[in-house]
């Protein structure tokens, strides 16, 4: 069975039917400002349509784009309370919270108060939150972005346990590798719309050229994938031409760049 969200309104997102089926990897992709995260807030509930609903919604945890970090709780009594608000026993939420911890490394934070963490650490803390109560529907709004390494592929592991588990994970990244080769569906959020884009592997239109808006310092890595035309530069900010087929490569290779670029949109020219 599938969850079907129409959403409609008139600003940031028009027209959109979207049906999310079951035990599935969703990426949504777009550029910056396009209503990406909107889009996210919609179908976790966060924020109401102004027009359309949103039907069918299970269990659902939601990792947002800014953790609220300045709340009075230590990181464990955090997830602890989390838990209970999801249905927990007190023991079984204080296990589960130990458990998330100690999985992205940041068990030795456990009783460090929330407005003392670091950036990195209270990233944990906010994918640990999303994570303890084994939810039905987990939505992630650039989750991995200030964790390291290990916690990043820690995520990764933990994302693939929920789709086996049966649950549904749509999630927004700016790394185009990120769980390349699992997705079930991808979708790009452009024009106030939300269109199905190609998975993984999938074959581009040939002759299709695609825009990428990257900002950074200094010059371009040389011999980039696909010989990337570079169509305007303004103060950091430039403005590449690729052909289709390439322009995966293109961005991984502009994110392992040292300094690496930072990418602020990809769209078909």
């Amino acid at each position: 069975m599938g969850r079907r969200y129409s959403i409609g309104g008139p600003w940031v997102l028009r027209g959109i039917d979207l049906e999310l089926p079951e035990a599935a990897l969703v990426r949504v992709g777009g550029p910056n400002g396009a209503g990406k995260s909107t889009l996210l807030r919609l179908i976790t509930g966060t924020d109401a349509p102004t027009e359309g609903r949103v039907t069918g919604r299970p269990r659902t945890a939601y990792v947002p784009e800014r953790f609220p970090a300045a709340l009075p709780f230590t990181a464990a009594g955090y997830l602890t309370h989390l838990g209970r608000v999801h249905g927990l026993s007190r023991r079984a939420a204080e296990e589960r919270a130990g458990h998330w911890l100690e999985r992205f490394g940041a068990a030795a934070h456990a009783d460090t108060g929330l407005a003392e963490l670091s950036k990195g650490t209270s990233q944990k803390v906010a994918v640990a939150q999303a994570l303890l109560a084994a939810p039905e529907l987990l939505v992630l709004d650039e989750a991995w972005t200030g964790l390291d390494t290990a916690a990043r592929a820690e995520l990764d592991r933990a994302v693939r346990e929920r789709v086996t588990a049966g649950a549904t994970v749509v999630f927004v990244d700016h790394d185009p590798a990120r769980l390349a080769g699992h997705e079930d569906a991808r979708y790009t959020v452009a024009g106030a719309g939300l269109h199905p884009a190609p998975l993984s592997g999938d074959p581009k239109p040939s002759g299709a050229l695609v825009l990428l808006d990257i900002t950074g310092t200094g010059p371009l890595p040389p011999q980039l994938p696909g010989s990337p035309q570079e169509l305007s530069w303004s103060d950091g900010s430039r403005t590449l031409s690729v052909a289709a087929e390439h322009s995966d490569d293109l961005l991984r290779a502009l994110l392992a760049a040292r300094p690496p670029w930072h990418i602020r949109g990809v769209r078909p020219a």
